[in-house]
């Protein structure tokens, strides 16, 4: 009797420890014919994750089918689809300020449960390779006025790639006339005036226009953060009509009525980038990655003639850059969240962001730091002149700048209706001052006091 208890205790070990070991290791095939559905925008980050999903379905046995959208398509989808409780969508791309919305009411999952999960995260996932500043602009507590990013926060979301706002501008044209980067706002606009008289068939310079929450959200907002502008101070009191934001508002709207196309109120990130490609504009103070594809060889007439600079903002200031990020949540109401799990690490994976910057899609900007570490991808920039060097320059200042707040959307766009109304003649002032006001009751409205 002895011997046998000796006997079980010499062998339970051997049989329970490796038991215990192989519970807590992550497995690829653990969810072997589970089927998941994406919904995605169609964009050159998901087409790269397209173009190699066969290694995810083939690494897994995971069954993904998809549907792609255009952009605007897209966004209004992506809030049907999750608003109805619908689980038809595991996994479905996103934005920051989309998670604002999407997380206050429940839609997406908190991914940071996942992401600390050692059975369910590949060790080699490495969530310190990313930026810091990108996780955190997908990061928020959903208390009103506390940081992005916060200790502890939920992770809502986790980035395919992203985009900083730069001056875009054609190095040839300076090259010509001799001129430089504008260091600053004021800079800017004499810069302009001289380009008006020089390049007399030209525009001086494209930014957005259209009634969106798009057109505050790149240069716009990253020149006003420049100057110390913000929007609200603290939320729900919005701060539009600050004197700095008068200030900076002033001279962005000169700009635009004296030397931006005359249909800019139609403009959005695409006529931006297709006039600068096409030779409509010298300038373009929106996402870098715009330029990047006009840079490409005969993507268009301005390709290998564009060159990248620090967006201008308030004198002495350091360069700023409101930051947009392409990214993946999962739905709240899928079935198959670990599964979805699964592809969302192996889609915002090292092996595949790097594969994207190789590949036959060349995507930019990676959201990982060992990717731009990576000499490959240095020796890719060679030929998109300072793109490398802006990209370092502006990085530390590249933020979400806007106060996270559910009623984004709606609020934003007032804030563009009233550019509209400067644009048309409007007082600066008197028109900053109206928007608070209308802000302000909408908040009101909303309960927010």
């Amino acid at each position: 009797m002895i011997f046998h208890r000796i006997l079980i205790m010499c062998i339970f070990p051997l049989i329970f420890i490796p038991f215990l070991l192989t519970g807590s290791e992550f497995n690829w095939n653990k969810h072997q014919g589970t089927r998941i559905k994406l919904l995605l925008n169609k964009h050159p980050y998901s087409d790269a994750i397209l173009y190699h999903l066969h290694e995810f379905i083939t690494k897994t046995g995971i069954k993904v089918s998809f549907d792609v959208l255009h952009e605007e398509e897209y966004f209004q989808k992506a809030t049907q689809e999750l608003s109805s409780g619908s689980s038809k969508y595991s996994v479905f791309m996103t934005g920051a300020y989309q998670t604002w919305q999407y997380a206050s009411k429940g839609y997406i999952e908190n991914l940071r449960y996942y992401m600390e999960d050692e059975r369910k995260t590949n060790p080699h996932w490495d969530k310190n390779d990313f930026f810091e500043n990108i996780l955190s602009a997908l990061s928020w507590n959903l208390k009103l006025n506390d940081p992005l990013g916060s200790p502890g926060s939920p992770q809502w979301a986790l980035p395919i790639g992203f985009e900083t706002n730069t001056l875009v501008y054609r190095k040839d044209i300076f090259d010509k006339h001799g001129l430089s980067p504008p260091k600053d706002l004021p800079e800017l606009l004499e810069l302009c005036a001289k380009l008006k008289e020089l390049e007399p068939d030209m525009y001086p310079i494209a930014v957005r226009g259209t009634r969106s929450w798009a057109t505050i959200h790149p240069g716009f907002l990253s020149a006003y953060t420049a100057y110390g502008a913000k929007d609200y101070d603290p939320f729900p009191h919005p701060a539009m009509n600050s004197p700095q934001a008068v200030e900076m508002t002033t001279l962005w709207m000169e700009m635009v009525k004296k030397y931006a196309p005359e249909d800019w109120q139609k403009y959005s990130w695409y006529e931006c980038s297709m006039a600068l490609g096409n030779g409509r504009v010298a300038m373009m103070y929106d996402a870098d990655i715009s330029g990047y594809y006009q840079n490409q060889f005969g993507a268009s007439v301005a390709a290998g003639k564009l060159a990248w600079a620090p967006g201008p903002g308030a004198p002495g200031a350091k360069p700023m850059s409101n930051m947009w990020i392409w990214a993946l949540s999962m739905n709240s109401h899928s079935k198959t969240k670990d599964a979805a799990w699964h592809f969302i690490q192996w889609a915002t994976g090292k092996e595949l962001l790097l594969k994207g910057v190789q590949g036959r899609f060349s995507t930019v900007d990676p959201v990982r730091k060992s990717i731009w570490a990576h000499p490959e991808f240095k020796i890719k920039l060679n030929d998109y002149t300072n793109y490398y060097k802006t990209f370092q320059k502006i990085i530390p200042n590249c933020k979400v700048y806007f106060t996270p707040q559910p009623l984004f959307f709606e609020t934003t766009i007032k804030w563009t209706e009233t550019l509209h109304e400067i644009y048309r003649g409007k007082d600066t002032k008197l028109a900053l001052d109206q928007l608070v006001e209308k802000l302000t009751k909408i908040m009101k409205q909303a309960g927010y006091h």
